[in-house]
């Protein structure tokens, strides 16, 4: 008799999106190792921790060198006092979130992928082309996933099914891979629809901090939400803490599901397969969500802003399709003269050494798009913009 492996894991592409974009990548600087290669494509920050978090985090340094001060395994679910600046934050933006509905993390990827540990034999709905590891994490537990398309015609902006029955339901808004922002009316459609069938949203915020024309932030700014969604948010791309690595999960208290409250089964999972954030990370976590904090996260999401309109400027002059780029840091661009998007990584890897992200990454509904990030250089930034548009 032998032991059995996951085989759910043979339903996913063998490789992940990353690492097939970085073996092209090597393989291309390898044959041609005098050409510069800017990078437009993960979706990694480049400016350093903001001063008031490194402060914060060069002192939890010295307490941990005191035996007085020291402190060992963290909770669970975040020190108290992360889970109060968190609320606070909310607080600030007109939303009441109360502490101990916080759960924190060390990212939004990582609760995305570990909350379904807390759902049972559910049909999954989640929109196309879609971050990786939506449908990745259910395909490993072996649930069906039902994607529902994204396009040019729905601005990529998808609105619930036709037909009505009980989900788990993603949704991403700044979204990743396409910077597309659900209104106030698109997000109440999807509220309405959970409440009336049953369903829970798992709602991804990460990128709510770059939201500058009223969109709602937060899901909970709709009405009802508390009794249908779970939040995801991150610090990766607000504070960039994309190597430091602090998130957070919302469970409103009144959301259960067959009178379970799901709160208690994230705690439970959180409880047995999770140790908690460092100390020093938490206190810098804390400082950056601070109204300080706020301030000086605020100067990096402008200089990442600034990047988007820089690419976007060039995409419009040469007349090129896009959405995203004004509240995401994401542009998502329809590829030239109907170009595949791993065709048109390769021209732009080949001709003007500038690499993105193919749409038919996230999947069969990117298929023709291409995703160019804003966290670079400013500098290269400026070169990677004019390299595309002599391109074009």
């Amino acid at each position: 008799m032998k032991i059995k492996i996951n085989e759910n894991f043979s339903k996913m592409k063998e490789s992940y999106l990353f690492s097939d974009i970085a073996k092209r990548v090597n393989a291309y600087r390898e044959a041609h190792p005098d050409r510069e290669i800017i990078r437009l494509g993960i979706g990694d920050v480049t400016l350093p921790l903001t001063r008031c978090v490194t402060e914060a985090m060069h002192k939890a340094v010295d307490e941990q060198a005191n035996k007085a001060t020291f402190r060992g395994y963290a909770p669970e679910y975040g020190y108290d006092f992360l889970r109060e600046a968190i609320s606070s934050y909310y607080a600030r933006h007109g939303v009441s979130v109360p502490a101990d509905e916080i759960y924190a993390g060390d990212g939004a990827k990582s609760d995305l992928g570990n909350l379904t540990d807390i759902f049972g034999a559910n049909r999954v709905l989640v929109p196309s082309p879609v971050y990786p590891v939506y449908v990745d994490s259910n395909l490993m537990c072996g649930r069906g996933v039902v994607l529902i398309e994204a396009n040019e015609k729905n601005g990529f902006l998808p609105t619930p099914p036709e037909k009505e029955e009980p989900l788990v339901i993603y949704l991403c808004s700044p979204n990743n891979p396409t910077g597309a922002v659900y209104s106030r009316e698109g997000l109440a459609r999807w509220v309405d629809y959970a409440l009336k069938t049953g369903s829970v949203i798992l709602f991804d915020s990460a990128y709510e901090s770059y939201i500058s024309d009223g969109s709602p932030r937060s899901i909970y700014e709709i009405p009802g939400a508390r009794g249908c969604a779970i939040e995801i948010n991150s610090l990766s791309k607000r504070a960039g803490f994309t190597g430091t690595r602090c998130g957070w999960t919302i469970i409103p208290k009144e959301l259960e599901v067959e009178g379970v409250k799901l709160g208690k089964l994230w705690e439970r999972r959180q409880a047995t397969k999770f140790n908690g954030i460092p100390y020093v990370v938490q206190r810098g976590a804390e400082a950056s969500l601070s109204p300080v904090g706020e301030e000086e996260c605020r100067v990096l999401i402008d200089y990442y802003r600034e990047n988007a309109a820089i690419i976007a400027s060039a995409l419009e002059k040469k007349g090129v399709w896009f959405t995203g780029g004004k509240n995401s840091p994401y542009i998502w661009m329809k590829c030239p003269n109907g170009m595949g998007s791993w065709e048109f990584f390769d021209l732009l890897l080949d001709r003007v050494q500038v690499v993105g992200t193919p749409g038919e990454g996230f999947g069969k509904a990117g298929e023709g798009f291409f995703r160019l990030t804003a966290f670079g250089d400013r500098d290269k930034t400026v070169e990677a913009a004019a390299r595309i548009s002599s391109l074009l």
